[in-house]
């Protein structure tokens, strides 16, 4: 009779009276919560509901053409505090949201909208922990997204052509984080260049583009990004788009792409008046996304059968292809008379200058006799 294994069951550990030690706090946590100190942003809101951003410092006032206020009024006291300056106006005191910052920090760069930057950071699916190389760091705006998706145990690595845009995108992320990110590495120089020497093949869960031309560095992004990746890419013009989707597709590492974009409408919110805003956040560019194919795998072909005319050969575009009716010169002709900027007619015969079939000679020939019997009315006319 053969005998069952056993495995002896781990002795209990003893009770320990030592407390647990407090879990680290993520990086920028400390310098958003407790009272208002130096050095913190604050941002005001007037009875208009205007802002006003401020970066509160010894013996430093903000005025306005109706009285000003003393930073080290509001040193001290809580998040939502209302102040009143010297002519009594009140302003409600609240450490401003990111979205908040990203609009009123300096800029070299324009920044990445926060309503493009939640759809990055939710559609290309940034976790904590994630490896993330960012293209294109403008003013850091979107670099501050990224750092807070991945958390202190992930990793950004911006790359920025410029050095000024970069030096610039530096400030503004420790200014906002209190300090450098232990999870940030910022880099100057071109992608294809700085890429393969910062990442291993198959080590990047996401890539994010914002850049001119992100299709010239399809190549480099497909070698850095391990199967199953996300590449992101904010495009400004449905030229770029459409450029950045057939050579996605024709580069055959990636899944079929899916692109889209946002527009943002606020809301009118008084009593019974309910309506949308006047204004609005509208286009600011295009996103879109592809996944990284196991090397070697070919994906599956679309369906789908494209419209005529969507894959035009390399001849002159037609009005036809992008689906113009088409307009005959009679009709053109015809409309030019109308508008009085018809062929100029030779004076002793009344026929056009420039040759006209022969059908059309004899409408030009009856516009003139018309004209000349309208002019004969007006002679009539007794102005008396």
């Amino acid at each position: 009779m053969t005998q069952e294994p056993t495995h002896d069951a781990p002795a209990p550990s003893a009770p320990s009276d030592a407390p647990a030690s407090p879990a680290p706090t993520a990086t920028g946590a400390d310098v958003r919560r407790g009272p208002l100190r130096l050095g913190d942003k604050v941002q005001l809101t007037d009875p208009r509901g205007r802002l006003h951003t401020i970066t509160l410092a010894t013996g430093a006032t903000f005025h306005t053409h109706r009285g000003y206020l003393n930073h080290e009024d509001l040193v001290g006291l809580p998040e939502g505090s209302v102040v009143r300056n010297t002519a009594g106006i009140e302003y409600l005191a609240l450490r401003p949201l990111l979205a908040d910052y990203v609009l009123s920090m300096p800029r070299g760069a324009a920044v990445v909208y926060p309503k493009d930057a939640g759809q990055i950071v939710a559609m290309a699916d940034i976790y904590p922990g994630a490896r993330v190389i960012e293209a294109g760091v403008g003013s850091g705006a979107l670099t501050m997204s990224l750092l807070r998706a991945v958390g202190d145990q992930g990793s950004v690595h911006s790359i920025e052509r410029r050095e000024d845009f970069a030096a610039i995108a530096r400030g503004n992320v420790e200014l906002f984080f209190g300090g450098e990110h232990p999870a940030w590495e910022l880099s100057v120089g071109d992608l294809s260049d700085v890429l393969p020497q910062v990442a291993e093949n198959g080590s990047i869960d996401r890539v994010v583009l914002d850049m001119l031309a992100p299709w010239e560095n399809l190549d480099a992004v497909a070698d850095a990004l391990a199967p199953g990746g996300v590449l992101i890419c904010y495009v400004a013009t449905a030229t770029q788009l459409s450029r950045l989707a057939e050579d996605l597709r024709a580069d055959g590492r990636y899944a079929e792409p899916s692109a889209w974009e946002s527009l943002v409408r606020g809301w009118h919110l008084e009593g019974l008046a309910v309506r949308p805003q006047h204004r609005m956040v509208g286009h600011t560019g295009f996103l879109l996304t592809a996944r990284r194919l196991a090397d070697g795998t070919v994906a599956p072909l679309r369906k789908r059968r494209p419209a005529k005319g969507s894959y035009p050969v390399a001849e002159e575009w037609t009005p036809e292809d992008l689906g113009e009716r088409s307009v005959s010169d009679k009709r053109v002709r015809r409309v030019r008379r109308d508008v009085g900027q018809g062929p100029q007619l030779d004076p002793r015969t009344g026929q056009p200058l420039v040759p006209v079939p022969d059908d059309e000679a004899a409408d030009v020939a009856g516009t003139v006799e018309g004209a000349a019997d309208t002019l004969d009315v007006s002679d009539a006319v007794d102005n008396d």
